[in-house]
C-alpha cells in the first residue's frame, strides 16, 4: 500500500467552494462553530491524498470497505434520526441486523460497479437519502417514511410546500461527516478481475444475508407510531420489515368452509335485508313514507377535524366549535376510532366506506394504492344497487392517493376534483369547506326528478402544516397559558370550518326532501411534538393503550333533517359508521354490514392500534381478545380476507359487487 501527500492548486479552489457550502449550512442550522475548521482541515487533507492499494489483494481491500461502509453508514443513519437517548433503546443484535440490511445493498451494488470505492459512494449515498426522506418525512407527520409511502410521493410533494423544511445540529454533522466519507471513496478504485468469481460471491452473500435476516425477524412488527421503528428495530431495518409487510397471508382459521358458516348465518340479510339481530333504527322513518322515499345521503369526512380534548384540557380564548357542539336534534353523534394519525387520510375513507378495518393490513400500508381490486364492494355499490347515483366531491387533485383510479373501480358515477371547484375561495392554500359545501347544494339542487343521490366529500382546508402564515386567514382563536402558533392557526381552521358546517346543516333544515349528513374527521392533527406533554401530562411516547386510542379519536355525528332518535354514542370506529348511516337512513342492511351490526353489540369499536373490550373496559391489543370478542374480531377478519384477497373464492353473499 502507497499513501502519499501531494499539492494541488485545484484543491484549493475545492475546499473553497467546499468551506462556503459549509458556511451556509453552520448558517441554516448553527452546530458548533468549530467543526467548521475541523471540517475544512479534514476535507482538504483528504484531497491531498494519493493512495495505492496492491492488486493482488483487491478481494480484501473489497471486502473490508464493503463491511466498514456498511457499519458506517447503518450508524451514520441511526445518528441522524435519533438522539443520544433513543439511539441508546436498540439493541446489539437489532443493530447488527440494520449492518447486514446495509450490506445487502453493498453487495448488490459492487455486481453492478465492480468498483468497491464506487459501491460504497454510492450505497451510503442512496441510503443516507432515504433516510433523511425519513427525517423530513417525521418532521412533517409525527411517523415514519416506509416503503408503502413511495406509492404517495406524488402526494406528498403535492403539499410538502406547506411545510417548513428545518434541520437539527446532528443533520448537519452528518452531511459533512459524508462529504468526508465520499471524498475519501473518491480516492480508492478497488476492482476485481475476476468478476464472475466476484459477483457470485457477492450474490451469495447477499442471500445468505437476506436470509439470515429474515429468520431472525420472522416475529418482528414493523413500527410506524413515532420514531419506534428507529429506535426499536433500527431505521434500515424497518424498512425492510416494511417491504415484507406488503404481502398479506391467510388468517388462523381461514377456510372455504369458515366463510360458508358465516355465509349460512347471513343468508337471509343477502337476501331480504334482514338478518341475525337485525335493528333497524331508521325503519320508523321509512314506514312513515309511504311512498317508499329514500334520502338523500351526504358524507363528509373533514380533513383532520379533531377534537383535542379527547387528549387532554386546553383553553382557549374562545369556543371553538360552537356549533358542533349545540348540535343535538335529529342527531346521533358521539366519537370513533381512526386508524391513523397526522397523515393517510384515505385509510379512514376506505373504512368507513368499505366497513373494513386496518386492524387486518400490514402497518403503514395504503389500502388505495396496495390492495384495491376492482370489484370492491362498499357503501357505494350497495347504494348504487338501491339505485342511488353516487358522486365523489374532493376539491383537490385527482390523483392524490390514486383516486382518479380508486373512485371508478367503486363504482362512482360522477368524480369532482379541484378543477371543478373555484379555486379563488382559498384559505391559506386550499379551498375551503364553504366552497366544498356550496358545491354540495348546487349538486343536490341540480338533481334530477325522482333521482336518489350519494355524496362522498372529503374536505381539504383543515390540511397540515399549520407553521406558515398567510394573508388570507385571519386566525381567531387561541389556546391560552402556552405559545405554539401551530395549535392556534389548527384551532382558527377548525372554528372555520364549524361556521361552514352551521351554513350545510341551515340549508338542508329547510329542504321538504329528505336528508342524512354524515359527518366525521379523518384523524387527528399532527402538531408540535412539545405540545402534547402540555396536552396529555406525557408528550407522544410511555402512553397506555387509553392513551395511546386517544391519538386516535375523532369526532362524528349523523344528522337527519326528518325526526329521528338523538343518541350520544361514547366510541364507535370509522368501519362501522356507514352500517350505523345505513340503519340510520332507513336502508336495509346487506349481509355484511347486518355483520358488523351484530359485531357492534360485542366488540363497539376497533382500529389498527387495538379494540374496546366490554369486558376489560379498556381499550387492548387484538392479540390479547378471549372469548366471544375473540370470536368476532377473527370471524372479522376471515370476512375481509376473503373480501381483499381471496379472488377465487370471494363470498357472493358477503361482497357482491354491482347489479
Amino acid at each position: 500500500m502507497k499513501v502519499r501527500l501531494y499539492f494541488d492548486k485545484g484543491n484549493v479552489g475545492r475546499l473553497a467552494v467546499a468551506m462556503i457550502l459549509a458556511a451556509v449550512l453552520f448558517w441554516k442550522i448553527g452546530f458548533w462553530v468549530l467543526a467548521l475548521p475541523a471540517f475544512g482541515v479534514c476535507y482538504f487533507f483528504i484531497k491531498s491524498l494519493e493512495i495505492e492499494l496492491p492488486e493482488k489483494f483487491s478481494w480484501l481491500w473489497t471486502a473490508l470497505m464493503i463491511v466498514s461502509g456498511s457499519i458506517f453508514t447503518a450508524y451514520h443513519v441511526q445518528y441522524l434520526l435519533l438522539d443520544a437517548e433513543l439511539r441508546a433503546k436498540i439493541s446489539q443484535e437489532k443493530m447488527l441486523l440494520n449492518i447486514v440490511c446495509c450490506l445487502v445493498i453493498f453487495l448488490v451494488v459492487q455486481v453492478c460497479t465492480n468498483n468497491a470505492g464506487l459501491t460504497c459512494l454510492i450505497s451510503h449515498i442512496f441510503l443516507m437519502i432515504v433516510a433523511g426522506i425519513n427525517y423530513f418525512v417525521y418532521l412533517f407527520r409525527g411517523n415514519e417514511f416506509i416503503f408503502s409511502d413511495l406509492k404517495s410521493i406524488q402526494t406528498g410533494l403535492s403539499v410538502a410546500g406547506n411545510y417548513e423544511f428545518v434541520m437539527d445540529d446532528r443533520a448537519g454533522y452528518v452531511i459533512l461527516l459524508s462529504t468526508l466519507y465520499v471524498a475519501f471513496m473518491r480516492k480508492l478504485h478497488v476492482t476485481v478481475e475476476k468478476r464472475v468469481w466476484m459477483t457470485a460471491v457477492c450474490v451469495s452473500l447477499a442471500i445468505l444475508s437476506g436470509v439470515y435476516v429474515g429468520r431472525k425477524t420472522e416475529y418482528v412488527v414493523t413500527e410506524t407510531w413515532e420514531q419506534k421503528g428507529s429506535y426499536r428495530n433500527g431505521y434500515i431495518l424497518n424498512f425492510v420489515l416494511s417491504v415484507r409487510d406488503c404481502f398479506v397471508s391467510e388468517p388462523e382459521g381461514y377456510s372455504a368452509e369458515a366463510v360458508a358458516a358465516l355465509e349460512e348465518r347471513y343468508k337471509g340479510a343477502a337476501d331480504s335485508g334482514s338478518g341475525e339481530g337485525a335493528k333497524q333504527e331508521g325503519e320508523s322513518y321509512a314506514a312513515d313514507k309511504a311512498r317508499g322515499e329514500k334520502p338523500t345521503i351526504i358524507v363528509v369526512m373533514s380533513e383532520s377535524y379533531a377534537d383535542l380534548s379527547v387528549v387532554g384540557n386546553l383553553v382557549t380564548n374562545m369556543e371553538v366549535t360552537p356549533f358542533y357542539d349545540s348540535l343535538t336534534e335529529n342527531t346521533i353523534r358521539g366519537y370513533a376510532l381512526s386508524s391513523v394519525f397526522g397523515a393517510k387520510t384515505p385509510n379512514s375513507e376506505w373504512e368507513f366506506m368499505t366497513g373494513n378495518s386496518m386492524a387486518f393490513l400490514p402497518s403503514g400500508s395504503v389500502v388505495y394504492q396496495q390492495y384495491i381490486s376492482d370489484t370492491p364492494t362498499s357503501i357505494v355499490s350497495n347504494l348504487k344497487n338501491e339505485g342511488y347515483t353516487c358522486v365523489a366531491m374532493h376539491p383537490y387533485y385527482e390523483t392524490g392517493w390514486s383516486r382518479n383510479a380508486v373512485y371508478p373501480d367503486m363504482g362512482f358515477d360522477e368524480m369532482h376534483f379541484i378543477d371543478d371547484f373555484d379555486q379563488t375561495k382559498l384559505l391559506r392554500e386550499y379551498i375551503t369547506d364553504q366552497e366544498l359545501y356550496e358545491s354540495i347544494v348546487e349538486r343536490y339542487e341540480s338533481r334530477a326528478a325522482n333521482e336518489d343521490l350519494f355524496i362522498m366529500s372529503i374536505s381539504m382546508q383543515n390540511h397540515g402544516g399549520y407553521t406558515e402564515k398567510y394573508d388570507n386567514f385571519d386566525e381567531q382563536v387561541r389556546a391560552l397559558g402556552i405559545n405554539y402558533p401551530d395549535v392556534n392557526q389548527y384551532l382558527s381552521l377548525i372554528h372555520e370550518s364549524d361556521a361552514s358546517l352551521e351554513y350545510l346543516i341551515s340549508y338542508f333544515e329547510n329542504v321538504d326532501d329528505p336528508v342524512e349528513i354524515v359527518f366525521f374527521g379523518d384523524h387527528q392533527p399532527s402538531l408540535s411534538q412539545s405540545f402534547y406533554p402540555y396536552l396529555n401530562g406525557k408528550g407522544l411516547s410511555g402512553l397506555t393503550e387509553d392513551e395511546l386510542e386517544a391519538l386516535y379519536t375523532v369526532p362524528f355525528f349523523i344528522w337527519t333533517n326528518y325526526e329521528s332518535e338523538e343518541a350520544e354514542v361514547e366510541i364507535t370506529s370509522l368501519d362501522f359508521l356507514s352500517t350505523i348511516a345505513l340503519e340510520r337512513a332507513g336502508i336495509e342492511l346487506p349481509a355484511y354490514n347486518q355483520f358488523l351490526s351484530d359485531m357492534m353489540e360485542v366488540v363497539p369499536a376497533i382500529n389498527a392500534r387495538g379494540y374496546y373490550s366490554k369486558t376489560e373496559g379498556k381499550f387492548i391489543h387484538i392479540e390479547e381478545a378471549q372469548g366471544e370478542e375473540a370470536e368476532w374480531i377473527r370471524d372479522y377478519e376471515i370476512l375481509q380476507y376473503n373480501n381483499m384477497f381471496d379472488r377465487k373464492g370471494k363470498s357472493e353473499v358477503f361482497f357482491p359487487y354491482l347489479k
